[in-house]
């Protein structure tokens, strides 16, 4: 038996989409190794967030509240985190974000915990649980398991479908919040995002993205479309990299991990970097002049046409069919 402990991500007191992901991991995780989960909260003014993931169907919510936490730092969640872990918690689990990835390694080295990271499935095996993960990039998948006593796991958002609320209230109980020694030398001074009237990039249900071959003209191209779809903008790292992109719109293996109902690939050869960040999405349509451009394997719609006419025109037609 094997309980399992989900650290939630929580900015200005609102749970993140992606812990909804790793609460699916856990519940169904949790069913195989025959134990429960329960979910931690770290941060200041947690009561609506604690009420919210009460509802999930977990053994207990626990809150680890401190006035004086403005928002993540490694010093403060990662030991916290791995203090409530040793009260009986077989695996410990986080989402594979950016705050996710940092956090997750780190409370495995305290724990002296062996680390799945960014699995995107699971198996029972002999009453222990073994993890699938991507590699090379997302051109192969291998199996893992862990040997330690306690295992710390990164869970992929886009791979498991977003738990829904099971009804009824977990209780909910309290945690002293621990502090590394260095905590005390680091200010949290903000936390800074990029305010748009878009969905979030990785929780969009369409989106539309572009490549460096659009340059100059790369907002100008994409945003009618966009705006017709109701979807967020992404880039391709050579877009970022060459300035005609925000670096907060990449995605791809260094970038944001994308899985949303529709994919647009405008002027995107399909590297495998880029690829690993979007093929889990649901439908895929790419625009590419070249017809040998990698984009078109993992494509389920494919446009060999010079985008820059070819994108207005599709603007149009669907303007056309929605009206």
């Amino acid at each position: 038996m094997t309980d399992i402990l989900v650290v939630a991500e929580i900015v200005g007191g609102q749970v993140k989409k992606p812990t909804f992901a790793a609460i699916a991991f856990a519940r169904d995780a949790a069913k195989a190794a025959g134990g429960s989960f329960a979910i931690l909260a770290i941060g200041a003014g947690l009561d609506a967030a604690a009420k919210e993931l009460s509802a999930f169907g977990a053994s207990k919510v626990i809150v680890a509240e401190d006035a004086t936490i403005k928002g993540y730092t490694t010093e403060v969640f990662a030991p916290t985190a791995a203090a409530v872990a040793k009260g009986g918690f077989g695996i410990v689990v986080t989402a594979a974000t950016i705050n996710g990835r940092d956090l997750a390694p780190r409370v495995a080295a305290k724990l002296g915990a062996g680390y799945a990271p960014d699995i995107s499935g699971f198996k029972a095996e002999g009453g222990k649980l073994a993890y699938k993960r991507p590699m090379y990039a997302g051109n192969a998948y291998g199996w893992l398991t862990v040997e330690t006593a306690i295992a710390v796991v990164s869970v992929r958002p886009t791979e498991f479908t977003a738990a829904e609320p099971s009804g009824g209230a977990s209780p909910i109980e309290k945690a002293g919040v621990q502090k590394d020694a260095a905590a005390a030398n680091l200010e949290f001074l903000a936390f800074e995002t990029v305010k748009s009237e878009r969905p979030e990039l990785t929780e969009a249900k369409v989106i539309v993205a572009g490549g460096r071959s659009i340059k100059e003209q790369f907002m100008s191209v994409l945003t009618p479309l966009a705006d017709t779809l109701g979807a967020a903008i992404g880039a391709s790292r050579a877009a970022c990299d060459a300035g005609f992109a925000p670096t907060d719109l990449q995605v791809g293996q260094t970038g944001k991990v994308v899985a949303p109902a529709l994919y647009v690939a405008v002027g995107i050869s399909g590297a495998i970097q880029h690829l690993a960040g979007m093929k889990g999405s649901k439908t895929i349509v790419a625009i590419n002049k070249d017809p040998e451009a990698p984009i078109f394997q993992v494509a389920d719609y494919g446009l060999v046409a010079d985008l820059f006419p070819s994108v207005p025109e599709l603007d149009k037609a669907i303007k056309a069919a929605k009206a």
